[in-house]
């Protein structure tokens, strides 16, 4: 459950961003603004390396099953909201200091207008950090991290989707790093799984030995990737793959034929044509949310 810390802690069970109202186009994560949908799309070859370099001509793009023509196309890299989760259960103890170290990959690559948050994870839930661009005050509360308990996976996902609600940026990430499902949270997968759904951020994940289900399908459904390490030595390679992608994506832009303010899900799915390279990973938010009247 989440701790009592008032300052970390969220109710559980109260619905978050039940839908999103109309806002602004921004080109990081899939919004709408009256009828016009924008979609971040990452793209990687087998060896999970970015593809920077394909043009308009190599994408195809459908929402509810019906094709529609891509009006705006760009390919960009901007500062990102990141909210680390870090496990710090019990089965974590031998894991904790490669796991740090590797981090420190990440903010590697950091550029101006980075923020980060640090959500902490055993049987509790605590948030270490508000938003902060100092790399620096993440490590060192992740110095005093102890590993001990359960995992409350799923109630540290819920606490990274509601602080993320206080993002400046408009690329929004959930990086999550841990080597088990859920053991000890209070909401549900369902709940989990529609909170992200309606959220606007994207769901990266890094398993120790294994791929925790939920993570990759939350990941699959918001453009994101889920990839696992099958030894601490290859931490550091799969963060360095992630951050990459995270920085690196073409924004789709299209009109929707739907102009009624229906609240309704719409389903959103992007190819590459036949003529693009081969063995290309092709990653999107899967769908939005309408505006509701």
């Amino acid at each position: 459950m989440f701790a009592a810390d008032s300052a970390a802690s969220i109710q559980p069970r109260v619905a978050i961003a039940a839908r999103a109202k109309p806002v602004t186009v921004t080109p990081a994560n899939l919004r709408l603004d009256v009828n016009l949908v924008l979609v971040p799309v990452s793209v990687t070859d087998a060896k999970d390396k970015p593809i920077t370099t394909l043009g308009r001509d190599k994408f195809r793009l459908l929402e509810d099953g019906v094709e529609r023509s891509i009006t705006s196309f760009s390919q960009e890299e901007g500062p990102v909201s990141l909210g680390i989760l870090f496990d710090s259960s019990g089965s974590m103890k031998d894991r904790i200091d490669a796991s740090i170290t590797s981090l420190r990959e990440f903010f590697l690559t950091s550029i101006p207008g980075d923020e980060f948050f640090l959500v902490q994870f055993a049987d509790e839930v605590h948030r270490l950090t508000d938003f902060t661009p100092q790399p620096d005050e993440i490590f060192a509360k992740l110095g005093r991290v102890q590993p001990k308990g359960w995992t409350a996976l799923l109630d540290a996902i819920a606490l990274g989707s509601h602080q993320m609600r206080h993002a400046r940026n408009s690329r929004r990430v959930l990086l999550i790093l841990s080597d088990g499902g859920d053991n000890n949270s209070r909401f549900s997968e369902s709940e989990i799984r529609n909170m992200v759904l309606e959220s606007d951020l994207r769901v990266y994940a890094i398993g120790l030995f294994h791929r925790p289900r939920l993570l990759q399908q939350l990941a699959e459904a918001t453009g994101g990737q889920a990839l696992v390490a099958q030894r601490l030595s290859e931490l550091p390679d799969i963060v360095q793959k992630l951050s990459a992608e995270i920085r690196s994506q073409y924004v789709l832009g299209y009109t929707s034929d739907h102009t009624s303010n229906d609240g309704k899900y719409h389903r959103v799915k992007v190819e590459l044509v036949p003529s693009a390279e081969p063995a290309l990973r092709v990653s999107w938010r899967r769908g939005y949310y309408a505006p509701a009247e």
